[in-house]
């Protein structure tokens, strides 16, 4: 079955998986970050520099995964950069998946 995008709808369930999974790893790194912050100016404690990496990369995949989201579901520009910005303020990017998770099922059926 294809939808009015031209995209059948199992790949964009797949798709929105990707973004689902990836929203919620980036939320999740996120929390781990301003936890590192904490730790390392706050109270000193050095050591844990390896989160701000991991959470740029898992940052970096949540972009790809996003991208390849909008355009599939056809977003327009602003919405796809706000969602894609919602991945750098700590939980929005899982409220901001929840939402836009419940308008794609509605939307396509999936």
């Amino acid at each position: 079955m294809t939808d009015t995008t031209g995209w059948p709808v199992e790949t964009i369930r797949k798709a929105l998986t990707g973004y689902r999974v990836m929203a919620w790893a980036t939320g999740i790194w996120l929390i781990a970050l301003c936890y590192e912050m904490v730790m390392k100016y706050v109270v000193g404690v050095e050591g844990l520099n390896w989160i701000a990496v991991v959470h740029g990369w898992v940052y970096f995949v949540y972009l790809l995964v996003t991208a390849n989201l909008a355009v599939k579901v056809r977003w327009p520009i602003p919405k796809t950069i706000g969602v894609l910005l919602a991945g750098t303020i700590p939980l929005v990017g899982i409220i901001v998946e929840h939402v836009q998770t419940r308008d794609i099922k509605e939307r396509f059926g999936v």
